[in-house]
């Protein structure tokens, strides 16, 4: 949008609001009569579309502190005692801007926007407002944009470099070692362009994480589920754990171990950091007995048969 649009258009009247209007009013004002001049609720109204259109334009400006600012300023000077549209009453906007840039013909001035001619209309408010840029008010910061990532357990524990395809770019992301799903990543200047010199805007990556049948992530921490064998709990073993890495680690079961105790091996967590490997036990009981195996375990039983398991259970339960 140029400064001569911001002219021509008064976006207060757009919206049906005062010029004191707070955020809250001009944002009503608009739901209003969005809902009210949409194609969808007019089919083949063109005059209600370029209603549509308009309502749109002038909330854009309006709901933007900067961009109301800007343009009150504008349309103050273009309305105010200095700038008359000619008559009696003073000299004319044109005659002023002629004034201040030479160039006068007949008493106006002409303003146009030819290749290789005079500087346009907007070229001049841009100097006048401080902006090199044709049709600008200054530098302007590009939009973020967001986006996502779905990466496998392993890159997203170990970090990745990934591709990805944002309105028609390539950009390439660093995801660092242990990023967890749901997680973002802002990558600075990675947005849209900014406009008249501004700086870019960043790129937002929400990364989401596929899980894996066998590890899952606490923190730096890695975290696995282990089956052990009945006497292998009750006996005490060393048994071998899988890692991420691919390779094993001796771990001892102490002796008496019950199911869902948690072990521990140092620095087996995310590479690079200083997580380690927690292992869950979960002690296996056998689906089917043999005869042999059967009259084992009814002689464990009668060798116990003095202890009650669930002696603690049932005298807390009485507090």
């Amino acid at each position: 949008m140029t400064g001569q649009d911001w002219l021509e258009k008064d976006f207060y009247s757009v919206l049906g609001v005062p010029k004191d209007a707070d955020a809250a009013t001009i944002k009503k004002a608009y739901r209003k009569l969005a809902r009210q001049e949409h194609p969808d609720h007019n089919p083949g109204d063109a005059k209600a579309e370029a209603r549509f259109k308009d309502v749109g334009e002038a909330y854009a400006v309006l709901s933007d502190p900067e961009q109301r600012g800007q343009y009150d300023q504008l349309r103050a000077m273009a309305g105010g005692p200095r700038f008359t549209s000619g008559g009696r009453g003073g000299a004319g906007f044109e005659d002023v801007f002629g004034g201040m840039f030479g160039g006068q013909q007949g008493g106006r001035v002409r303003y146009t926007n030819a290749p290789g001619g005079a500087a346009g209309f907007e070229d001049l408010l841009g100097g006048l407002f401080g902006n090199a840029g044709a049709g600008g008010f200054g530098p302007q910061q590009g939009a973020d944009l967001a986006t996502s990532a779905t990466l496998p357990f392993r890159q997203a524990v170990e970090g990745s470099t990934v591709s990805l395809n944002v309105e028609g770019r390539t950009v390439n992301a660093r995801i660092p070692a242990g990023v967890r799903d749901g997680q973002k990543i802002r990558l600075r200047g990675k947005g849209r362009p900014g406009a008249g010199g501004g700086p870019a805007g960043d790129l937002v990556i929400t990364v989401r994480v596929t899980p894996h049948p066998v590890f899952s992530l606490d923190g730096d921490n890695l975290r696995i589920t282990v089956p052990v064998a009945f006497d292998e709990a009750a006996l005490g073993a060393t048994i071998e754990v899988p890692t991420l890495d691919g390779s094993t680690v001796r771990v001892r079961v102490p002796e008496g171990t019950p199911s869902g105790r948690a072990l521990r091996v140092k620095g087996k967590g995310v590479p690079g950091s200083k997580g380690d490997l927690l292992i869950t036990v979960q002690v296996v009981v056998p689906q089917r007995l043999s005869a042999a195996a059967r009259e084992a375990v009814q002689a464990f039983g009668i060798a116990t048969s003095g202890e009650d398991v669930r002696a603690d259970l049932l005298d807390a339960a009485k507090k």
